[in-house]
């Protein structure tokens, strides 16, 4: 479920992120449902559970869990709004607006792109 590399330059509580993240986008967990508590995530990767603990509070800052107290910690619905993006959201438009123009830069079909990000949009969704 989680893969950690600890020879990786990335912090351990990034790569709990990441893991997060692509689990979510990719559907594989759900909204609504429970994560594992601190200590049990702590012990199935084997890592301190203050490392875990800071992945949980960005995740939660980011708005992929929220927490309910006595309950634990659960994937949250994703928003959808038709109004203008919060700044995190334009941020990651500005990163792929860079990223688009370095791949055109560096001789990538303009359609390649395209396709790319529409088969990533789909993988994420189911």
């Amino acid at each position: 479920m989680f893969q950690i590399d600890l020879k990786s330059r990335k912090a351990i509580y990034a790569q709990i992120i990441d893991n997060f993240k692509r689990l979510i986008i990719t559907g594989v967990l759900q909204p609504d449902a429970k994560v594992p508590s601190i200590r049990e995530l702590a012990q199935a990767i084997t890592v301190n559970p203050n490392t875990v603990q800071k992945a949980y509070r960005e995740l939660e800052s980011q708005g992929y869990i929220y927490t309910v107290l006595g309950q634990g910690s659960f994937i949250s619905t994703p928003q959808i709004t038709e109004s203008e993006p919060p700044p995190e959201v334009g941020a990651l438009y500005i990163q792929l607006t860079g990223i688009t123009q370095e791949l055109l830069f560096r001789g990538q079909n303009q359609d390649d792109i395209i396709n790319h990000i529409k088969k990533e949009a789909t993988h994420g969704t189911n």
